[in-house]
């Protein structure tokens, strides 16, 4: 059997664009796909900490050193420019992968920069 299990997080982003007019998705800056073991078309929940809305979408890779995180389409309906949001990935492994597994939690400041990784 296969769980799903917490892989890794970006924690505290925040929102610097919402684009109700695209196709969907998040957009996430590159340095922190790489920092957090994303990538793009990868599905993930977003939880915005100002109002409480859980989302699930996936990610467009957005451009490197940016801080881009842009949610798209209708999502952007669910999210205000300068909203804080933690974007959690997981991914499918055996109980015994589990046990052993570390997932990954960037810490990011008000710009969206690498605070840490953990």
């Amino acid at each position: 059997m296969l769980l799903q299990i917490f892989k890794s997080k970006i924690h505290r982003a925040t929102v610097t664009e919402a684009n109700l007019n695209y196709i969907g998705s998040i957009t996430i800056d590159e340095d922190l796909l790489d920092a957090a073991g994303m990538m793009a078309g990868e599905r993930v929940q977003i939880v915005n900490n100002n109002n409480g809305e859980r989302i699930e979408t996936y990610i467009i890779a957005g451009e490197r050193g940016q801080g881009t995180i842009c949610l798209n389409g209708a999502a952007a309906r669910r999210v205000e420019v300068g909203d804080v949001i933690i974007i959690i990935s997981y991914g499918y492994m055996t109980a015994e992968e589990a046990k052993t597994f570390k997932p990954a939690t960037v810490f990011v400041d008000e710009q969206n920069k690498i605070k840490e990784v953990v």
